[in-house]
């Protein structure tokens, strides 16, 4: 006895601490995965919006050679 309480109450409160924090690790870590996932699936999105504008602008020069004949 500690103070007059139970030493296992001492131990689930400390438990009880201990849970928090590794929620709030995992929370964190979540965050993170999620935003390397968005960041990626947007680099993906934007180099095919790219690749599409220069096949695009290619597209309009070789039409502009073609009616310049």
């Amino acid at each position: 006895m500690i103070l007059g309480i139970p030493w296992w109450v001492f131990m689930f409160i400390i438990f009880i601490f201990f849970s928090g924090y590794m929620s709030f690790r995992a929370v964190r870590a979540e965050k993170r995965l999620e935003m390397q996932f968005i960041e990626r699936e947007g680099k993906i999105f934007m180099d095919r919006i790219k690749d599409e504008r220069s096949q695009k602008e290619n597209g309009d020069a070789e039409k502009k050679q073609m009616t310049s004949y």
